[in-house]
């Protein structure tokens, strides 16, 4: 088994509360993903592949960061639909959908843990499916030959940690919310299976240069 770094994208349309219109990088996500691949070049980190989810901003963050590697799309590397399914929670539950990263806190893992019961009528996929397609797909790319290098996004980097680490809804939620924008996530290989051995990084934005570039949504 290899080494898998995931990153997550760099800050896409924050103001949109649809995915057509979520998915496309700002300038600052852009900014954030040069500044990545940077410092991945000047770190002498280097990837024998690499991968992307098949969304807009995953194809635009790899080309950013400049990986010179051919890249690999695979749609099990694809974020969950949020926004349809905070949609579908607001009008079967009455749970509108949140403003503010604070609202957000609240509303991921009851929108989470209701999903996950089957309660939201009309979902794009079943969360058991979306759960065993990350969880496919981070082994198999596990298993290949040299380190790997992963674009996607912080519900699949969220669901990662909880396929290696049995997270709960509530671990899990706490989780995806704390991700960045153009983070670094590491699984390393060890006898009994994946370990997380980094979480969150972005030696890229640090300093205080910078570090109005650091973004969640």
């Amino acid at each position: 088994m290899s080494h898998v770094t995931l990153v997550r994208h760099g800050q896409a349309n924050t103001g949109a509360r649809d995915e057509i219109s979520y998915d496309r990088l700002s300038d600052l996500g852009r900014q954030q993903a040069r500044w990545l691949g940077a410092h991945l070049r000047g770190s002498g980190e280097r990837f024998a592949r690499a991968y992307c989810g098949t969304l807009t901003r995953h194809r635009q963050t790899a080309e950013e960061m400049d990986l010179g590697l051919e890249l690999v799309p695979d749609a099990r590397l694809n974020e969950l639909e949020y926004f349809t399914m905070a949609q579908l929670f607001a009008e079967q539950h009455g749970v509108a959908i949140p403003t503010d990263r604070e609202g957000f806190v609240l509303h991921l893992p009851r929108l989470f843990t209701i999903w996950r019961e089957g309660g939201l009528e009309g979902a794009p996929e079943r969360f058991a499916d979306f759960e065993a397609r990350v969880s496919d797909a981070l082994h198999e790319i596990a298993a290949g030959e040299g380190r790997a290098v992963v674009v996607t996004s912080g519900g699949v980097i969220g669901f990662a940690m909880r396929a290696t680490m049995g997270l709960g809804m509530g671990a899990l939620a706490h989780a995806c919310l704390a991700i960045e924008n153009s983070s670094l996530h590491r699984f390393q290989p060890l006898a009994t299976g994946l370990a997380l051995t980094l979480f969150n990084a972005v030696p890229h934005l640090e300093g205080a240069e910078r570090a109005a570039a650091r973004s969640h949504l």
